[in-house]
């Protein structure tokens, strides 16, 4: 049986990410300023007698010494951060999931609550034009008269908000059997910044947020939606 994946589960996996990340920046700063320290050494051995010049060469060994361990730590450190890129990829494809699954069961009562009954949720809708003309809808809401699109992201950002808007003025034309319903729009995010908030309202979308272990609507009640 698949164990169900928790927001605190999600959380956790970020903040584990990111001290894996700072305890990396943290060890190469201590080596960098153990190579500085070298080098001040150097040069005020150069400043010695003959004798200090033969220990300056035996300094210059151990520095030398030091930038192939140097050389070695980046290398390791390089690896270290395509293995984090790789589970921090990982990590966003399971976040997208996540969040689709908590927003496309909660659409139906969010929408009802607005006076927009609902009869059938999906999730990953797409459709193709040619000229490799291609759409994809993470949760696609219908009911008699009304199609509403829902653009999930784990951070949305005001970019998404854009492509969603162009998406809804494009979906009549990849999908002409709702050519006579009203087509509404949303955004969804684990984690949406005021100003994103804003932007999106004032775009005429829904907004669904987080909400402890829920989401909610952001939006006001009196808040109209724009048509497309």
């Amino acid at each position: 049986m698949t164990q169900s994946v928790t927001f605190d589960d999600v959380w956790k996996m970020f903040q584990e990410t990111d001290r894996q990340f700072q305890e990396m920046v943290r060890e190469e700063r201590e080596r960098r300023a153990e190579l500085d320290r070298g080098f001040e050494e150097t040069r005020l051995m150069f400043q010695e007698t003959d004798l200090k010049f033969k220990e300056t060469d035996l300094k210059f060994k151990e520095t030398d010494l030091k930038f192939k361990e140097t050389d070695v730590k980046f290398k390791e450190i390089a690896q270290r951060f395509k293995e984090t890129d790789r589970l921090i990829g990982r990590l966003g494809g399971r976040l997208g999931e996540f969040v689709e699954g908590l927003v496309a069961p909660a659409c139906r009562t969010l929408f009802a609550e607005r006076g927009i009954p609902v009869h059938k949720v999906s999730q990953r809708v797409e459709a193709d034009l040619p000229g490799n003309r291609h759409i994809e809808i993470d949760i696609f809401v219908v009911n008699t008269d009304t199609v509403s699109l829902v653009e999930v992201k784990s951070k949305l950002t005001i970019e998404d908000v854009r492509e969603h808007l162009e998406r809804l003025s494009e979906f009549k034309e990849f999908f002409r059997e709702y050519a006579d319903k009203r087509v509404i729009g949303a955004v969804a995010g684990m984690v949406v910044e005021d100003n994103v908030v804003r932007f999106a309202v004032r775009s005429g979308l829904f907004v669904i947020v987080q909400s402890g272990d829920s989401v909610r609507m952001a939006n006001e009640e009196s808040f109209v939606p724009r048509s497309w």
